[in-house]
C-alpha cells in the first residue's frame, strides 16, 4: 500500500524510553534506532545542538512584562482597534495552543533525543505563547471578552475557513503518523510559525508605533523572536528527515507544498483584510506584499524557490524596528534555479543553513 504518491507506507508508533540494544547515536529522525541515551556530543546532526542552544536563551515568561499603561489605554482604544484585538488574539491562541501538542508528537515518534530534546524546548515555549495571550487578556479586558476571544477559534467562519487545511493536516498526522504525515505537518508548522502570525503581529506593531499598548507589544515581539527560532528548527528538521527518506522527494509532494503556501497566502490576506481593513496606519497593499514576502521566506528556508519574485524586500520596512535582526535569513543557499528541494545529504550541510 502506497501513500499518496510516495513509495512503501512507513507508519510512526510512539517509541521505547529506553532501548540499550541500539546506538545512542541516532540512525534516523524517524523510523530509526537509538538508545534514549542523549549524549550532546554525539550526535547525528550537530547543528541541533547549536538550534536548541539559540531557542533556549530566548527563554521569558508573561508576567515579566508590565501591563500597566495598557490597561489605561485599551479603553481609549477606537473600536475598530479593540474588535481587532480581540479578534486576533484569540486567532493568535487558536494557532499557538495546538503547536504545543504538535511540537509533542514530533518527539513522541523520533527516535532521535536531539529531535526529542529540541521539541520538548519549543513545546514550552509555544505552551508559554498560549499563556500568554490570556495574560494580555486578562489585563486589559473583562471574563466574559477573554472568554469570547479564545471562542473564535471554532466559531468565527471567516477563521475557520482559513484554518480548514491547519486542522486537516494536523489531524491526519495525529491520527495516522506516517513519515509523509509528518512532513506535512511539519510543512504546516513553519508556515505558522513564519507566515499564519505575521499580519497579527503587525497590528500590534502599528499600536506600538503610535505609543498604543506597548506592553503587549513588547510580549508580541518576544512570540515573533520565538516563533522565527521555532520556523527556522522546524524547516531544518524537514529538511534533515527529507534527505534520509528521498523517496517523499517527489515533484508530487513538491507541488503540494507550493499548493499550501499559494493558499495560505490567500487565505491569509483575506484574513487580514477582514480584521484589518478599518485600522488606521495599515495598508492593506502593502500587508499583502509582506504576505508573499513572508511565503518566499519561509519557502527558502524549506529549500525551495520563491513563489513571488517581486516580493524578495519587505515593503513594511518600519517593522524592522519591532523584530529582531536575526530575521535575516542567508538566502543564497536556497536560491535555486529549479523548483526542487535542496538535497542535504550530510550533517554538516546544515551549518551552511
Amino acid at each position: 500500500m502506497g501513500e499518496r504518491g510516495y513509495g512503501t507506507l512507513v507508519t510512526l508508533t510512539r517509541v521505547k524510553v529506553l532501548d540499550p540494544a541500539n546506538p545512542n547515536k541516532s540512525t534516523a529522525i524517524f523510523g530509526g534506532k537509538a538508545s534514549g541515551i542523549l549524549n550532546w556530543n554525539e550526535l547525528k546532526y550537530p547543528h541541533f545542538y547549536t538550534l536548541r542552544q539559540q531557542i533556549r536563551s530566548l527563554f521569558w515568561t508573561a508576567n515579566e512584562v508590565d501591563m500597566t499603561q495598557d490597561v489605561k489605554q485599551f479603553p481609549t482604544l477606537t473600536i475598530a482597534e479593540q474588535d481587532a484585538f480581540l479578534k486576533i488574539i484569540g486567532l493568535l491562541a487558536t494557532l499557538d495552543g495546538p503547536q504545543t501538542d504538535i511540537a509533542a508528537r514530533l518527539s513522541h515518534l523520533s527516535t532521535d533525543p536531539s529531535v526529542k530534546s529540541l521539541m520538548a524546548t519549543i513545546a514550552d515555549q509555544e505552551s508559554e505563547h498560549n499563556h500568554s495571550y490570556a495574560y494580555v487578556l486578562s489585563s486589559v479586558t473583562t471574563y466574559d471578552k477573554q472568554v469570547e476571544s479564545f471562542e473564535m477559534g471554532r466559531t468565527d467562519e471567516v477563521l475557520m475557513r482559513r484554518n480548514k487545511r491547519i486542522v486537516e493536516v494536523y489531524n491526519e498526522f495525529a491520527e495516522r503518523p506516517s513519515i509523509g504525515s509528518a512532513l506535512k505537518a511539519m510543512v504546516y508548522t513553519t508556515l505558522l510559525e513564519g507566515l499564519f502570525f505575521y499580519s497579527g503581529f503587525a497590528f500590534f506593531y502599528n499600536l506600538a508605533r503610535n505609543q498604543k499598548m506597548v506592553g503587549t507589544s513588547t510580549m508580541i515581539s518576544y512570540i515573533n523572536r520565538d516563533e522565527l527560532q521555532h520556523g527556522r528548527a522546524i524547516s531544518d528538521i524537514f529538511r534533515a528527515t527529507l534527505a534520509e527518506n528521498p523517496s517523499y522527494n517527489t515533484e508530487g509532494f513538491t507541488a503540494w507544498v507550493y499548493d499550501q503556501f499559494d493558499h495560505s497566502v490567500e487565505q491569509e490576506i483575506i484574513w487580514s483584510r477582514y480584521v484589518l481593513g478599518e485600522i488606521d496606519g495599515i495598508d492593506m497593499e502593502e500587508m499583502a506584499g509582506y504576505i508573499k514576502y513572508r511565503a518566499n521566506k519561509m519557502l527558502r528556508m524549506l529549500g525551495l524557490s520563491e513563489m513571488y519574485p517581486e516580493y524578495t524586500k519587505n515593503p513594511m520596512r518600519w517593522i524592522k524596528a519591532y523584530v529582531d535582526s536575526f530575521d535575516d535569513t542567508k538566502t543564497d543557499f536556497f536560491e535555486q534555479a529549479s523548483r526542487q528541494y535542496v538535497k542535504t545529504s550530510d550533517l554538516n550541510g546544515f551549518d551552511d543553513l
